[in-house]
């Protein structure tokens, strides 16, 4: 009898993630870099030439500047920091508002900043608040590792039907187009034609690190500027899903509030 439960056991699905108290840090991944909270902040320049992507920027030995849409969170920039940074954790990266993404540093401190919402996203969210959205995938020259993370997001854990929001084949189907990868140029046009065969209202959706910026390539053309940026290279399934109930406002969220607030709580401890 017991041998029968523990079969049944593997089998059984696990429990959902609860998304309304899901905080933005995991202890099991690297997170973004951020400085350490330990005063005396010093930062050399040449750590500007580790960061594969460009996306770390040092003004002077007290500022630095990271486009965390530009940040593949791969802990070089921590390695050969001298104990100035660290791995955070924090890998809820996304936004509305491509700009949240750069922060800027003064001391170990980010400096302030108010996250602008376009108007089609504020029509987006009334429109799909209380009813969800479909959404078209295009795999644009990435290499899958997104697309895995995605498909993930749909398992018994994630769950992502149960926020409301489907995959569909067709973008005739679908209220949005959900992109990956650096946008070659020959996947150009079928994003294109994606994106004009998407009935409107509609949002464009860049998921992933290469979508949001290139990453290590140079980003391709794009239909419009995406109303959702996804940083994470991939994002991990409940990252998606998370940002995706953010765009249709069922989830309170702010990247850079969210990220002033974990600083500050790092510093009163240290």
């Amino acid at each position: 009898m017991k041998q029968i439960q523990e079969i049944i056991n593997i089998f059984r699905p696990a429990k959902n993630l609860n998304f309304e108290k899901m905080g933005p840090t995991n202890p099991n991944a690297r997170g973004i870099p951020v400085p350490t909270p330990k005063k005396g902040f010093h930062l050399d320049k040449s750590i500007e030439k580790v960061c594969p992507t460009g996306g770390l920027k040092v003004s002077s030995s007290k500022e630095v500047t990271f486009d965390y849409g530009a940040c593949l969170q791969c802990g070089h920039c921590v390695e050969a920091s001298a104990g100035q940074l660290e791995n955070s954790g924090f890998v809820h990266v996304y936004s509305v508002d491509r700009e949240a993404l750069k922060v800027r540093y003064i001391d170990g401190i980010p400096a302030s900043f108010e996250e602008e919402v376009s108007e089609n996203v504020k029509q987006f969210r009334k429109i799909t608040k209380n009813t969800g959205f479909q959404y078209r995938e295009v795999a644009a020259s990435g290499n899958n590792a997104t697309e895995a993370e995605i498909n993930a997001s749909f398992n018994a854990v994630f769950d992502s039907e149960a926020s409301m929001v489907r995959v569909v084949a067709s973008p005739k189907h679908s209220d949005a187009v959900v992109f990956a990868g650096p946008v070659g140029p020959n996947m150009e046009i079928p994003l294109q034609v994606a994106w004009d065969t998407t009935p409107g209202p509609k949002a464009l959706i860049a998921c992933g690190t290469e979508a949001v910026s290139g990453g290590l390539f140079q980003r391709g053309k794009l239909p419009k500027e995406p109303d959702l940026f996804i940083g994470g290279d991939p994002p991990r399934p409940d990252v998606i899903v998370s940002a995706f109930r953010y765009l249709m406002g069922k989830k309170k969220f702010s990247f850079r509030e969210e990220l002033s607030k974990f600083i500050s709580e790092r510093r009163s401890k240290s």
